[in-house]
């Protein structure tokens, strides 16, 4: 059954996407078609204000421990992020860790197209161009080859997280990897899911070529206890009481140079998660005896406490002063119903803002090359 927790939880997270999305991202649509670039440097950093929220919520509101180990990461680099994928929220749990060590305005997520159609949190996942794909390797190709070629374009730096496995560690996705490591005769794996490599070499490749990769960031997730699988286990108020990182980094330079080596490059680092969670979960529950990582983080504890604590005010009073505003303002009201016509006909339109916002910077492209040759 429901609990109020989870009710709380996945209410304010849901309000704060919606309202986020009609009333700090909407007016600041129309930019997109005069300059690509600052609507997404702005945007960018619109959303990253909400990706606060999760964090705030689960540390402060349910005690939710976070550690991290391992190398950490040198702040505002460009990077690839992998990462093991053993619930389906993993990627929201990310933010703990990149809120200490990163700056959550760089992230971008490769996730299923399916979820950009979610009100909310669908719409603010478009305006933050994250990359939808079909999982149909060439229909993929080209859309990764467009969102990466504008990333690299626009200059903009970002950190792109990927799920290797392509989906999230279940009795079922474990019957087929096994079934896949049986076929192929590779190690049956007990932590991980034997990982995908063509959209991740395909990826490394492009951002290497663009000049727009600095690092990849593997990442190791484990839960000691309380593993929330699904949305339904936050619903039922299944937090996790700690969440676990252990961060490797390689530099760009020390990458593989061609796509078989890169691909075997992954399959090893997945062979090292394996042997890495196998000592987690039957010894101490721990990666890292000293419970810190070796690069210390770029926020200090205290700036961090400020910023959740900052978070919590900021959205609970936007989220009561939005409602206030649709219950006094007819005004407001049109307004937001004409937003929420527009994010669901733009879908059915062009297939969602992030392709509208490739469509406009070829076309500022193409403008502003015409004005030069002439």
């Amino acid at each position: 059954m429901a609990s109020v927790r989870g009710l709380y939880f996945l209410a304010t997270l849901f309000l704060g996407s919606f309202f986020g999305s009609v009333f700090m991202l909407g007016p600041f649509l129309p930019l997109m078609f005069f300059s690509p670039a600052w609507y997404r440097w702005l945007t960018d950093r619109i959303v990253a204000t909400w990706l606060t929220l999760p964090v705030a919520l689960l540390e402060m509101v349910f005690g939710a421990k976070v550690v991290i180990t391992g190398d950490g990461f040198i702040p505002g680099e460009r990077s690839v992020i992998i990462m093991n994928h053993r619930t389906r929220l993993d990627w929201m749990f990310l933010w703990n860790c990149l809120l200490r060590y990163s700056y959550l305005r760089l992230e971008k997520i490769c996730l299923k197209a399916p979820l950009k159609a979610v009100p909310g949190f669908g719409w603010a996942m478009q305006v933050a161009a994250f990359i939808f794909i079909q999982r149909r390797w060439e229909e993929d190709r080209h859309h990764m080859e467009a969102m990466l070629d504008y990333f690299c374009d626009i200059r903009e730096p970002l950190q792109l997280l990927l799920f290797p496995e392509g989906t999230d560690l279940t009795p079922n996705t474990q019957a087929r990897s096994d079934e896949f490591a049986e076929k192929n005769g590779l190690q049956r794996y007990e932590y991980v899911l034997h990982p995908r490599t063509t959209g991740f070499t395909f990826i490394v490749e492009r951002l290497r070529r663009g000049d727009n990769l600095d690092a990849i960031h593997d990442i190791t997730v484990a839960y000691p206890q309380n593993i929330p699988q699904t949305e339904r286990h936050l619903l039922t108020g299944h937090f996790p009481r700690e969440i676990h990182f252990h961060v490797r980094r390689y530099p760009v330079a020390s990458l593989p140079g061609g796509p078989e080596e890169l691909q075997r490059w992954c399959q090893e680092r997945w062979h090292e998660k394996e042997r890495r969670l196998q000592e987690f979960y039957t010894g101490e529950r721990r990666f890292d005896g000293t419970g810190r990582s070796r690069i210390p983080p770029c926020k200090s504890e205290l700036r961090v406490l400020l910023i959740k604590v900052a978070s919590l005010l900021y959205w609970s009073a936007f989220i009561a002063l939005s409602f206030a505003g649709l219950y006094w303002s007819a005004a407001l009201r049109c307004y937001c119903a004409a937003l929420v016509l527009f994010f669901v006909g733009q879908q059915k339109l062009w297939g969602g803002l992030e392709l509208l916002e490739l469509a406009c910077h070829r076309h500022v492209r193409r403008k502003a090359a015409s004005a030069k040759s002439e």
